[in-house]
């Protein structure tokens, strides 16, 4: 699995699964959207620490130079 996300796209992922976990821990967020967007923070985690987007695979697209 070839990586196919750019250091900057991966940070990016990542405060922003970061920023979602916190507002769901503090109960910013409830009910379905907490949960819908607990999902794709726990994503955008995987994919940030992979560097692998399978969107982007699917697409063919890619950030990493």
């Amino acid at each position: 699995m070839k990586q196919n996300m750019s250091s900057t796209d991966r940070i990016i992922r990542a405060i922003v699964a970061v920023v979602l976990a916190a507002l769901i821990y503090f109960n910013v967020l409830t009910g379905t959207a907490a949960v819908v967007l607990g999902i794709i923070a726990g994503i955008f985690l995987v994919t940030a620490l992979i560097g692998f987007c399978p969107l982007y695979a699917l697409f063919k697209l890619s950030t990493n130079k």
